[in-house]
Parts: C-alpha cells; structure tokens; sequence
C-alpha cells in the first residue's frame, strides 16, 4: 500500500516519474524494516510521510521503536536478508533517523533525487 500511495503521489508532481523506481524501492525497504523490526506494542502503527523538497522526495517512516536501524556491511551470499539499508543508501542521496518529536520512536528518513544516489 505504502509503494502505491508512493507512486499515485509521484505521478501528480512534475518530474515525478524521474524519481519513482529509485523511491519505491527506497520507501519498500523502509517500511519493510519498520515492520520486520519495531517490536511494539499491539496498537502502535507505523507511518509514512513524503513530501517533495525543491527536485527531492523526502520519504518518512515513523515507527514506535526506539532502536536504530543498523547498515549489516558483511552479509553472507546465501543470506535472504540483510541488504535493505545499503539499498537506501546507494539509492538515496542521504538517509538518517531522529526521534519522533512526540517522544515515542523514530522517523527514518531518505532523500531520493533525480541524480540516483549519492557518489
């Protein structure tokens, strides 16, 4: 649902498509990891946000985990996961996360551009 309201949104903003197949992968992984990994509370739900930032997209996931996400740069070859954030990074011009500002989780954030990734 999260890469569909993606694509819907991207498709009325000019030069959207230049930016689609890198953000839905970016947003997929993103939201994926929010799901696989923020154990909380039943009740809790997860967030998406993305906003257009001059030529950007700036992609939000909210979650109600405190735990960081954590790049795995040695993943063995037969491995069926463990990739998704070095996606994020190799797709994304830059990509972090900072506390919710209502106190409880996080905000993991990813900046897509025209260009693809960063250099």
């Amino acid at each position: 649902m999260a890469r569909l309201h993606l694509r819907i949104f991207l498709a009325r903003v000019p030069g959207g498509d230049l930016l689609a197949d890198d953000a839905v992968i970016v947003l997929g992984e993103l939201v994926s990891n929010a799901v696989k990994h923020a154990r909380v509370p039943k009740g809790r739900r997860i967030y998406i946000r993305f906003e257009m930032v001059l030529d950007h997209l700036r992609l939000e996931v909210h979650d109600a985990s405190s735990e960081k996400p954590v790049i795995r740069r040695s993943v063995g070859v037969n491995s069926e996961s463990g990739r998704g954030l070095c996606l994020v990074e190799g797709l994304s011009v830059e990509w972090g996360e900072v506390p919710r500002p209502e106190g409880i989780g996080k905000i993991v954030w990813a900046l897509v551009g025209p260009g693809g990734g960063a250099p």
